[in-house]
């Protein structure tokens, strides 16, 4: 139930005002969500959005082999840049073993993924299990890992996930430019020199750095939605790359923002899941309400449409003076008082139907004259002439049809 208390704590927690460490971990999954939003974006347009999964999942036995080896040499098997490290390698290799996968054998990319990521992450399961029944390894909490347990960080675990993913934006930012490039022509971009095997190396390495830093916050299950979910949201409002990747990182802050704050304000709320189902309701907005590609925005699209479809098959109708069958046609021209109720054209009828006469008619003659591809396209049919031919071509037009109108 939610309460004054709670929403004065998250308030608190959004305001980095609910104590030092709880904004301190806000702090970081906010910068962590940045830098995915930003490299999830070339990930997404290179179309390797996935590999992020099976890095994420071949990250786990590394973290419990990490626990292991520290243990065994009598330090505590906790401390995080240790686990890091360890996942770090794992991760490592299982994206070694993808690109080999795919690059000597017949699998293609989406097997090769699924192979390394079920294995991987069934070893790690393994590695865990094995863990928890030592007599030093109940303590380990590695099982904070798969769902992401931000609650207990430490400051200096804190410190660490933020200045990663700090170092992580700014590696986004310097790259941009040939992070583009590959990620639309790899063709045009070794041939003006680029290092393609080394930019998607770049890419990688950062997709890895962000899914290791990651652990901690979201898990090794949700990590990977940090990756794909901001971008594909950023998607829907623009075509441009630049802009694409500002919109995902700034989606990706405030879901990890969001979601740390909400789970600073609610007892025992699990911090990934949060930041993911925040990430997911910014999506939802974004597939709802873009101006250019959201479902709103088609639905307005399509009604607009089908009333230029109808208007025009009306005042054409007027203008060859045959009656109006259409009942939408009817509807929409009674509401611009193009027609009277008993669908007699007014005087503006009169002159909207004469124009819409004149438009098809001068756009069956432009295609007989310039026979343009590009041009026949531009028009549907529906708008004014005016909207799309310059004043010069009209008049051009209108010349030509007076002799074929006297001959």
């Amino acid at each position: 139930m939610i309460t004054a208390d709670t929403i004065s704590a998250l308030l608190r927690a959004l305001t980095f005002q609910g104590g030092f460490n709880t904004g301190l971990v806000t702090l970081g999954a906010m910068l962590l969500g940045l830098a995915a939003g930003g490299a999830g974006t070339f990930l997404l347009l290179r179309g390797r959005a996935l590999v992020s999964d099976a890095i994420s999942h071949a990250a786990l036995p590394g973290a419990a082999a990490g626990f292991l080896i520290m243990a065994a040499m009598g330090y505590d098997g906790r401390w995080l840049p240790g686990l890091l490290l360890g996942a770090a390698v794992s991760a490592g290799i299982g994206l070694v073993l993808v690109d080999r996968a795919v690059r000597f054998t017949r699998l293609a990319e989406d097997a090769a993924i699924g192979a390394v990521l079920s294995v991987f992450f069934g070893l790690g399961i393994v590695l865990l299990t094995i863990i928890q029944g030592l007599p030093w390894g109940k303590a380990a909490g590695l099982s904070g890992f798969l769902l992401g347990s931000a609650a207990g960080m430490l400051q200096s675990e804190a410190w660490a996930i933020a200045g990663a993913g700090a170092l992580a934006c700014l590696a986004v930012f310097a790259l941009r430019r040939p992070l583009t490039l590959v990620s639309f022509d790899p063709g045009f971009a070794q041939a003006q020199g680029l290092p393609l095997a080394l930019v998607d190396m770049a890419m990688m390495g950062i997709a890895l750095v962000i899914t290791v830093i990651g652990l901690k916050v979201a898990g090794v299950v949700l990590i990977v939605a940090l990756l794909i979910i901001p971008p594909a949201a950023a998607r829907f409002w623009t075509d441009d790359v630049g802009t694409m990747a500002v919109i995902a990182a700034g989606i990706g802050g405030v879901s990890g923002h969001m979601g740390a704050a909400l789970s600073a304000a609610g007892p025992a709320l699990p911090t990934g899941p949060l930041i993911v189902l925040s990430a997911f309701a910014l999506f939802v907005i974004s597939m709802l309400f873009a101006p250019r590609r959201g479902a709103v925005a088609a639905v307005l699209a399509r009604r607009a449409f089908a009333h230029r479809v109808h208007r025009r098959q009306g005042l054409l109708a007027l203008s060859r003076g045959e009656p109006i069958y259409d009942g939408a046609s009817i509807r929409i021209l009674k509401r611009a008082r193009l027609i009277r109720g008993d669908l007699a054209p007014t005087d503006a009828g009169r002159i909207a139907a004469a124009q819409a006469a004149r438009d098809e008619a001068r756009w069956r003659l432009a295609r007989r004259i310039w026979e343009d591809e590009a041009l026949a396209g531009a028009h549907d049919a529906l708008l004014p002439i005016e909207s799309t031919l310059t004043a010069d071509q009209i008049a051009d037009l209108d010349a030509r049809m007076k002799p074929e109108a006297c001959a």
